[in-house]
C-alpha cells in the first residue's frame, strides 16, 4: 500500500503546480488541479452533448490527463520550444508500481493520441478550460487575451466543443451572479413582495 499512499501524495503536488503560461499573458493564475477540475466539468457538459460518448471513461481521461506534470511541471507554448519533457518516462515511473498504473497509463495514452471520440471531447474540454478562464481576463481588460483565445479555438476539434466555445465567448463571465440586478446589491437583502 505504500505505492499507493504514495501516489495519492503525488496527486496532491497538481495543487501546488502552477500553470506557467500566465506568466506570459501578464494576468490569472492557475494550478494544475484547478485547472483539471474545470476540465472535469467541461466534459461532463460536452458528453451531455454526445450521446455516443462514453462518459466515464471521458471524465477519467480528463481526471488523469495532465497528472504527469506533478512530475514534469506545466510546460506551456514558450517553454516547449526550448526544452523536451521526457513524458513517456514520467507515466513509467509514475504507474508501474500502482496496481491500477496500466489502466491510468492507457488513458493518459489514449489522451495523447487522440484518436477516440472520448480522447477529442477531452481535448475539446482541456481547450475550453483555457478560453473560459482567458474569457474572464479579457472581460476584466487583459488586451491579449483575445488573441490567445484565437489559437486555443483552432485548436478545438468537435462540432460540440465549437459550439460551446461560441456559446462561451459571447456570455459575459460575471452574468451567472450579478443578473438579479435588484436591492439585494445595495441593501444586502431581498426585495419583499408587494412593498
Amino acid at each position: 500500500m505504500n505505492d499507493t499512499a504514495n501516489f495519492l501524495y503525488e496527486v496532491g503536488m497538481l495543487q501546488k503546480t502552477p500553470r506557467s503560461g500566465y506568466q506570459f499573458l501578464g494576468s490569472g493564475c492557475e494550478s494544475v488541479a484547478e485547472h483539471i477540475l474545470r476540465t472535469i466539468y467541461i466534459a461532463y457538459v460536452l458528453c451531455r452533448m454526445d450521446p455516443r460518448a462514453d462518459e466515464h471513461k471521458t471524465l477519467k481521461i480528463c481526471l488523469f490527463h495532465d497528472l504527469p506534470e506533478a512530475r514534469t511541471g506545466d510546460m506551456n507554448y514558450v517553454n516547449k520550444k526550448y526544452v523536451r519533457v521526457d513524458e513517456a518516462k514520467a507515466v513509467k515511473e509514475l504507474t508501474e508500481t500502482l496496481p491500477f498504473g496500466e489502466d491510468i497509463a492507457a488513458l493518459i495514452r489514449e489522451f495523447n493520441e487522440k484518436e477516440t471520440r472520448e480522447a477529442k471531447i477531452a481535448h475539446d474540454a482541456d481547450q475550453l478550460a483555457l478560453i473560459i478562464q482567458l474569457k474572464e481576463y479579457g472581460d476584466l481588460g487583459n488586451k491579449y487575451s483575445q488573441e490567445w483565445i484565437s489559437f486555443a479555438r483552432k485548436r478545438l476539434c468537435t462540432k460540440n466543443g465549437k459550439k460551446l466555445a461560441h456559446d462561451i465567448l459571447k456570455t459575459d463571465s460575471s452574468a451567472w451572479w450579478f443578473k438579479d440586478k435588484s436591492d439585494w446589491w445595495i441593501n444586502g437583502t431581498r426585495h419583499k413582495e408587494g412593498t
